[in-house]
């Protein structure tokens, strides 16, 4: 096998501790060949469309990536900025650098962050390479998905671990799977309603808006279906809300088949002729807001729920780089990282050890 980046390790080099933020992807631009490419590889991953390949190649290369990439391009079109691009990717970066700025307050040592998306750039092998580069022998994923699901986690999990097979020494990795239920995500989402009910009245009902999978993922055993469940009932219990002052629903569906239910488009629809007339949605699945919530929620929902008759929509905007969001996700990862140096109060690093160390390497032969 050929390795990349070899060789893969200098004496006398302390080794760090790295976080390695994945969040879904963007295209680099609006071009339709950028969105197309975007698309190409993010649906046909395996994790994400459980069909048969050779019958989901035919799909989706003789159908979905000749007519989708031109209706997704003038979607992205609508929520990019001219200076920052992609929300999606400004706000990761965003948080990327306030992790980097937080966690040497929680933890000692020097701690290296970088940031992935699991389809498109940065690409995970490009970060990996990096934290590679700068010596990070501990390693701690996080997929910027607060529920669980093979879709998405899952889908990290599988791209982490297969560039980590081009590495000769791989460093230790724990990877975190989900933060569903996290007191602090919990409060951090509590407290953006909070804020946002304290600058307008609190409407009749809060719409919690998912991203949707099939239903057959979930009754092949997916568990996202319960942990967003799970998500709304902390949520509405730190927000004191009764029962018929909140609703969950699933977003973003896609093809013929079931997803999860209620869908947000129809539910809103029908909400006005159901005496329910002004409402607020928030998006507690979304770590950052993307195409998803700014387009499909903000515009195409807000249109088709005053269309229907309502009287008052807003969105909550996603915890994105939030301080309370900043603290909340390197509350995480030091969590995480019980156990290793740079939870221990004395741990410093002994430059003159490493010294010795790496005399002794050499006098013995080692080439670097």
């Amino acid at each position: 096998m050929k390795y990349i980046g070899e060789p893969d390790y200098r004496h006398g080099t302390p080794a760090r501790l790295g976080v390695l933020l994945v969040n879904l992807g963007t295209p680099d631009d609006t071009s339709v060949k950028s969105v197309r490419k975007y698309l190409k590889q993010f649906l046909s991953d395996p994790r994400v469309v459980e069909v048969a390949r050779p019958l989901w190649w035919l799909i989706l290369n003789g159908i979905i990536l000749r007519f989708r990439p031109s209706r997704t391009a003038k979607a992205y079109e609508t929520v990019w900025d001219e200076e920052s691009g992609s929300p999606l990717l400004s706000i990761a970066r965003a948080q990327t650098h306030g992790i980097s700025e937080h966690l040497p307050k929680i933890l000692t040592g020097d701690v290296k962050v970088e940031l992935a998306m699991r389809y498109g750039n940065p690409s995970v092998e490009s970060a990996l390479e990096k934290l590679r580069a700068a010596n990070v022998r501990r390693l701690i994923v996080l997929p910027l998905y607060p529920q669980y699901s093979g879709s998405t986690v899952a889908s990290v999990f599988d791209e982490v671990t297969s560039q980590l097979t081009r590495i000769r020494w791989i460093p230790e990795m724990r990877f975190i799977n989900q933060y569903y239920d996290n007191p602090a995500y919990i409060e951090a989402l509590a407290n953006s309603v909070r804020e946002s009910w304290q600058q307008r009245s609190q409407p009749q009902r809060l719409v919690m808006s998912f991203h949707g999978i099939p239903e057959r993922y979930r009754n092949n055993g997916d568990p996202y279906f319960c942990q967003c469940q799970a998500t709304a009932r902390l949520l509405a219990e730190a927000l004191q809300l009764q029962a018929d002052q909140y609703q969950v629903v699933f977003q973003s569906r896609f093809g013929r088949e079931p997803w999860l239910q209620p869908y947000c488009d129809k539910t809103l629809e029908a909400l006005p002729a159901q005496g329910v007339k002004s409402i607020d949605v928030i998006c507690p699945g979304f770590a950052a807001d993307c195409l998803e919530t700014i387009e499909e929620i903000n515009e195409e929902n807000r249109e088709i729920f005053m269309h229907a008759g309502g009287e008052a929509f807003h969105y909550i905007e996603a915890l994105n780089a939030k301080t309370s969001h900043i603290q909340c996700l390197s509350s995480l990862v030091k969590q995480h990282a019980m156990g290793w140096p740079e939870t221990q109060t004395d741990h410093a690093v002994d430059h003159q050890a490493l010294a010795h160390s790496r005399e002794r390497a050499l006098a013995l032969g080692a080439a670097n």
